[in-house]
């Protein structure tokens, strides 16, 4: 990996003077649509390791999160006007960076990430009380009435 990193730096000296800064492409829709796929199946696994509490959570969050930077990076600088870098800035401010940011948090503390998923998903007490009333075998199919009260006269 350390070698790799070096080598990176020659290589994108090398890309800065010889790479155009415009380029056309007959599959520019093709790249962002399979690209945003692939970030939903990110999000899916991502969401599906955190509801399971798999081991996998961790490696997901690390992609989702990578995926989320990289698509709010390429969105600002493939921009083309002033408005529609307003409008990636904006996505990338309020949408993907905040979303990558859990993410992050997710690989730094799972621990705590779990125990604070746990706890939204923690019925109430009146919920449980329901549920166990519902998977009661001999529970009647309608509450009983009140009983009358001796007191009062209907």
């Amino acid at each position: 990996m350390a070698l790799m990193a070096v080598f990176l730096i020659p290589w994108t000296l090398y890309l800065t003077f010889t790479l155009p800064s415009r380029h056309l492409t007959d599959h520019y829709d093709l790249a962002w649509v399979g690209f945003d796929i692939a970030l939903a199946a990110a999000f899916a696994a991502t969401a599906w390791a955190a509801v399971r509490r798999l081991r996998w959570l961790v490696p997901l969050a690390a992609v989702t999160g990578t995926m989320l930077v990289c698509d709010a990076w390429f969105d600002v600088v493939t921009s083309h006007s002033g408005v529609e870098i307003l409008e990636a800035a904006l996505e990338a401010v309020f949408g993907e960076l905040p979303l990558a940011a859990i993410c992050a948090y997710v690989v730094f503390d799972v621990e705590r990430f779990q125990a604070a998923f746990d706890r939204f998903r923690r019925p109430t007490p009146a919920a449980r009380r329901a549920a166990l009333r519902a998977m009661r075998v001999d529970a009647p199919a309608e509450p009983p009435e009140a009983p009358a009260r001796p007191d009062r006269r209907g």
